[in-house]
Parts: structure tokens; C-alpha cells; sequence
């Protein structure tokens, strides 16, 4: 027999709500939301929680100090590439807008920078008005705005090691960069034609140097063109986020980045 209320629409506002069935739900202990997780997810689908995730670095501290050095050498690697310079100014501002942050993750495992994350865990709104808690639209803001995508992060990560599996040198990753660097695909380009013939030197370059160093030289060069094509799909916003927004705040990179760098040349 289905349960009714004495009342309809009566105000429950006056139950006891450590008695309630959600309230106990949103202060259980992590083995009941375990299990209720397990409940609610199908494993051989994959968890749709996933799709709302969002993670933060286990240690910034010591993580956004090697990414600071991982930008400077960038900027490093671009100010002795003559070739870069050798671009017109407008050209070279759409370069390093588009392709400093692909630059920056190639440095991130070229001084194999390996971090670990932790999960944002913040109290939800709904659980701050059973509990009788204060909220105010700064929680709301903080709730949705704070920390970074898990699944973005998962892609980072995976692409990391997919390089460092490959035991990538010194040289192979100029050429790499080389390659990322310059992108005759980008929109508002003076002289792409140009771009292009420097892209497909440091491709060309990069195949002739794995035929002379490794056995295998076209399987390897192969992986690291697919390797290349996964960098594709990593946001610069992400990177932004994960990486400098805990030290920088709201600073704008590029801005920065280009700001170093034609300075530097004076």
C-alpha cells in the first residue's frame, strides 16, 4: 500500500531531516556512496559521472614551478629558431597564439613532468540547504567554474606517456616542435605557403634522422605522427587552467608569451 501524506502540500519544512532517506544519502560515508555509485553506473558502459569530473593537481606548489620552467624554455626554443624570426611579425603573433600551448606539452615531456590530480570535491547546493547550510552565488560561481575537465586531463596524461614510451631524444623533439610550430593551416596567414615548406623540412628532417639512428625508423616515425595528431585535441584553455591559473590568476599567456619574446629581441 503506498504511503500518503496526511496533508497534501502540507509544508515538510518541520520533519526531522536526519531522518530523511537524502539526507542520510549525502552524509553517508564513502563505502555507501561506493555502493550507490556502482548502483547507478553500468561498468561496461562506461560512468557518465565521468562527463562532469573535475580535477585539480595533487601538488601545485611544487607542479606549476616546472611548468613555469617548461614555458620559459619554450620561449627559449623559439627565440634561437632563426626561421621563426625570419616570418613576419604578424605571421609569427598567429604562431605562437595557436601553437605555444601543443609547444608547451611537447617540453612537458621532454623534461618529463609527470603529476598527479586530486578530485574537486566542494559541498553541492542541495546538500547546503538540507544541512541548513549558508550558500550565496560566489558558492554557486566557485562550484562550477573551479578546477579542470578529468577526462581532458586523462588525455593529457595519455599523451605524455605515449611519448615518453617512445624514449623520444633531444633532437627528435626539436624537430617535433618544429613540426607543431609551424602550422600553415592557420587562419590570417601572410606567407602560409612559406609555414608549409618550413613545416615539411622538420618533418623531412626528423624521418631522414630516425632512418639513420633507429632500426625500425619508418614504424617509429609513424608513432610519432599519431602521437602528433592526438595534440591536436588538447585546449589551451586546459592547460591554462591546470597548470598556471593556481599560481597567475587571471593573466593572460599568450600575452605574456609574446610580450617575452619580442622583448628579448631588443
Amino acid at each position: 500500500m503506498a504511503c500518503r501524506s496526511k496533508r497534501p502540500g502540507t509544508c515538510q519544512c518541520n520533519k526531522d531531516p536526519v531522518n530523511s532517506i537524502l539526507f542520510q544519502m549525502l552524509n553517508s560515508g564513502s563505502a555507501a556512496k561506493t555502493n550507490l555509485h556502482q548502483h547507478i553506473c553500468n561498468p561496461n558502459k562506461g560512468c557518465p559521472c565521468d562527463g562532469n569530473r573535475k580535477v585539480l593537481l595533487k601538488n601545485p606548489d611544487v607542479i606549476c614551478k616546472k611548468a613555469s620552467d617548461v614555458l620559459l624554455k619554450t620561449v627559449t626554443f623559439l627565440r634561437n629558431l632563426p626561421s621563426f624570426y625570419q616570418l613576419l611579425q604578424d605571421d609569427q603573433i598567429l604562431l605562437v597564439r595557436k601553437c605555444w600551448a601543443p609547444l608547451f606539452v611537447l617540453g612537458l615531456a621532454q623534461e618529463r613532468v609527470d603529476f598527479e590530480w586530486e578530485e574537486l570535491s566542494m559541498p553541492s547546493l542541495l546538500k547546503k540547504i538540507l544541512l541548513n547550510q549558508s550558500s550565496n552565488a560566489g558558492d554557486i560561481t566557485l562550484t562550477s567554474n573551479a578546477g579542470v575537465p578529468f577526462k581532458e586531463v586523462q588525455r593529457l596524461q595519455m599523451f605524455l606517456h605515449k611519448l615518453w614510451s617512445l624514449d623520444i631524444c633531444t633532437k627528435e623533439y626539436a624537430y617535433l616542435k618544429g613540426m607543431v610550430l609551424f602550422n600553415p593551416g592557420i587562419r590570417g596567414m601572410r606567407f602560409p605557403q612559406y609555414v608549409q615548406t618550413l613545416q615539411l623540412e622538420a618533418q623531412q628532417t626528423l624521418m631522414e634522422f630516425t632512418s639513420m639512428m633507429q632500426n625500425m625508423s619508418q614504424v617509429r616515425f609513424t608513432w610519432m605522427l599519431e602521437a602528433l595528431d592526438s595534440l591536436k585535441a588538447i585546449d589551451s584553455s586546459v592547460i591554462t587552467e591546470l597548470f598556471f591559473r593556481p599560481i597567475s590568476g587571471e593573466i593572460d599567456l599568450e600575452d605574456l608569451l609574446l610580450e617575452t619574446l619580442f622583448l628579448t629581441r631588443v
